[in-house]
């Protein structure tokens, strides 16, 4: 690779060679082709060596055209910033005043500081330029500052974002180790909802966890889909993630409903609600055809204190609701009959939100974006109430909230702030143990360099609204705070692209305070050599999953439930790996040669042989800590999996509870034995009907089921 390019790759944070994380490891070396065409999308020409020249020069111009960064971020005891002066006025009279954010008048704080010359400097428009470091000796509490820079007459701004060193930690994790449940909302059966799992089904659900000792439910992400597009099911493809998925109203919780609503869609309920599957246009689209109704109701109604807190609710949202509302109404309109490439195939005037034609629009359609408004106050009505429910019933770290990693790239998110995405690219993942063709998520991604010029503000908000009635935050794919692997829209390979980490954290750490939420980091995947010792010095857990806690990548023994790590939440597996069952059986080998992914018989069968071996050894970690049901220990080796070992699933649950990770979370599919996965990665749902599948068992009947009593049982001795 050219030397000039190569420097321009490091100095935009673009990997050049990389290792994945597969069984085998490999190294990669990145096409100059990719690196010249995300550089570009980057904003930095680099197609010819002219244009890769002329962006090194302006990437250092720009590194000196301004006195003060739009945002410093720094911790606790250590906080120090840069600035840029001419050298002519080393010897002016400094001054610093920090302001907390949202203070009144007279709570400007006047700071103790010191200014060190580092001796770098640059010319710029015939004028030579001086970088000073400037270190504040007043105790600043982490928070928010308005940053004042007071060079002679002359005043600078900043915003100042002062961090705690670790993140926050729950007092229900001090005094010993929890369980809970780990589950996808849209999966829970109700002899009371309408085909789908429903925010009263949540609020029923923790009810009966907290009968049961639990202090912890885990959570999908809630984030708002595709209205027009009911089968765009996946929850970590959003249009937004500051939004709840209306999807999850329960219509018979809506202050509006009659009962009379329901008497006459008795049929079709019935059918959504037996149906194997979720079907969800039909849902949908039943719950929009009363909501609308609702909205009528509403909007002539006589409730003057609802109507309040709709106002208020409306007016807490900002324009980033309307954004988000106009957005809906508009792709409803223009995408309801064909796709078309999304909201990029629209008028120009469209894919603006502050042009003259975009506001015409608004305000011929205001009722329409007032009731998308409306569906998103109720949704978040509702799951405060399920919330509250939580908290009455002493859940003692109440939900556990799953961030994604990104945002559709047909979304609110990306059509009202382009510029803060790349355009052309979408994340993904390289080949690791459990992905080995990687995986294309086609994900809108920062750039990384527009995301700081505004202050980091999108990511603050995203932080805030998952965190809102959270006791933890998961945040899918951690890595992503360091580094996301960035593929072009019309390729396979890709690179990683490089964030300001230890802005990222520090920023994920003050949220974690101000919310009083802790944090996960889902981390299964490539992860940075010493990212796991940042992320724990920091206080963010980690998560153990049964498949992955073992020794040699994957292919040596189980650890034992005392070398799991201690601060994670540890679980059997997660949405996108087999349940134990069908683990057990080798299903999902099946499934997966069917549908082409393991591409030979060779492989499959290798893949078998692999499976039996781990068999063997799932079998000798539960013998040998003696987790087995003293009345069902197993009765035979069970060999090429002949035979499903009764008692297994209470084993492995007794087991996964004995592990000194602070909070355990089982998931139903474990504990009523499913054979079949909730997502398969990488396959759309003509080939798997990914995020559609229903609990065996309903809600009602959790209690009384053996499976859940014994399973239940199972954790509770070692909890």
């Amino acid at each position: 690779m050219d030397d000039n390019l190569r420097e321009l790759a490091e100095k935009l944070g673009l990997s050049v060679r990389f290792t994945d994380a597969g069984l085998i490891r490999k190294d990669y070396e990145v096409s100059e082709d990719i690196i010249r065409r995300i550089a570009s999308a980057l904003g930095y020409n680099a197609w010819t060596s002219e244009d890769v020249n002329n962006s090194l020069a302006e990437f250092e111009r720009r590194k000196w055209s301004r006195t003060l960064e739009p945002i410093y971020v720094v911790e606790e005891g250590n906080v120090e910033f840069t600035a840029v002066i001419p050298s002519s006025r080393l010897d002016a009279a400094f001054d610093i005043i920090a302001a907390p954010e949202n203070s009144g008048p007279g709570m400007f704080g006047q700071l103790s500081f010191r200014v060190n010359d580092t001796g770098e400097r640059y010319v710029l428009n015939e004028v030579e330029l001086a970088r000073i470091e400037i270190r504040i000796n007043t105790t600043l509490s982490f928070g928010y500052y308005n940053l004042s820079f007071k060079v002679d007459e002359d005043i600078y701004y900043a915003t100042l974002a002062v961090a705690p060193r670790r993140c926050y930690e729950n007092a229900a994790l001090a005094s010993g180790k929890i369980w809970g449940l780990n589950i996808q909302l849209y999966s829970l059966k109700s002899e009371h909802n309408w085909g789908i799992g429903d925010f009263t089904d949540l609020a029923e659900l923790v009810k009966i966890a907290a009968r049961n000792g639990a202090n912890i439910i885990g959570l999908n992400p809630l984030n708002v889909l595709n209205h027009t597009y009911p089968e765009d099911a996946s929850p970590y493809s959003s249009l937004s993630r500051l939004f709840m998925n209306p999807m999850y109203i329960d219509i018979e919780n809506v202050p509006e409903f009659n009962p009379s609503d329901r008497e006459e869609h008795l049929e079709q309920i019935k059918e959504l609600r037996e149906s194997e599957l979720i079907r969800y246009t039909e849902v949908y689209q039943l719950k929009v055809k009363l909501l609308e109704e609702f909205y009528k109701r509403f909007k002539f109604g006589k409730d003057q204190n609802r109507q309040t807190d709709y106002q208020r609710y409306c007016e807490s949202k900002g324009v980033d609701l309307e954004k988000m509302a106009t957005f809906q109404c508009l792709y409803d309109e223009k995408c309801s009959f064909n796709w078309g490439g999304g909201w990029r195939a629209w008028e120009k005037d469209f894919q603006d939100f502050n042009s003259e034609g975009m506001q015409k629009y608004i305000a011929a359609h205001k009722d329409k974006i007032e009731f998308f408004k409306f569906m998103q106050f109720e949704a978040e009505r509702q799951f405060d109430l399920a919330y509250q429910t939580a908290v009455e019933c002493g859940l003692r770290l109440g939900f556990y909230r799953d961030l994604p990693v990104g945002v559709s790239a047909d979304s609110t998110e990306v059509w009202s702030n382009p510029e803060l995405f790349i355009p052309g690219v979408g994340a993904g993942a390289p080949p690791d143990a459990f992905f080995p063709a990687g995986q294309k998520w086609c994900l809108g991604t920062f750039n990384p360099f527009v995301l700081k010029d505004k202050c980091y503000q999108p990511f603050i908000k995203i932080l805030r609204a998952n965190m809102r009635s959270a006791g933890a935050l998961r945040i899918d794919h951690v890595m992503g705070l360091m580094r996301l692997y960035i593929i072009p829209d019309d390729g396979t390979a890709g690179t990683y692209l490089y964030f300001n980490f230890r802005d990222m954290l520090n920023i994920v750490a003050l949220e974690s305070h101000l919310n009083q939420c802790m944090i996960v980091g889902e981390s299964i995947g490539n992860v940075p050599e010493g990212f796991m010792d940042t992320l724990r010095a920091r206080n963010v857990y980690s998560l153990g999953v049964l498949w992955a806690e073992r020794f040699d990548a994957g292919w040596g023994d189980f650890r034992s439930p005392q070398q799991y790590p201690e601060y994670a939440f540890t679980s059997i597996g997660t949405h996108d790996m087999a349940p134990l069952r069908m683990w057990w059986f080798g299903y999902d080998i099946a499934l997966m040669r069917s549908l082409d992914i393991i591409d030979n018989d060779e492989v499959q069968a290798q893949a078998y042989q692999k499976r039996e071996a781990d068999r063997w050894k799932l079998l000798h970690v539960l013998d040998i800590n003696g987790v087995w049901p003293e009345d069902n220990f197993r009765k035979a080796d069970y060999l090429f999996g002949e035979a499903y070992p009764e008692g297994i699933e209470e084993a492995v649950h007794r087991f996964g509870a004995r592990t000194v990770s602070k909070v355990f979370l089982a998931q139903p599919e474990d504990i009523f034995h499913v054979e079949k996965m909730q997502n398969l990665p990488g396959v759309d749902r003509d080939k798997h009907p990914n995020w559609r599948r229903k609990l065996p068992v309903n809600l009602e009947k959790f209690e009384e089921d053996i499976a859940f009593i014994r399973n239940i049982k199972a954790i509770r001795r070692e909890r």
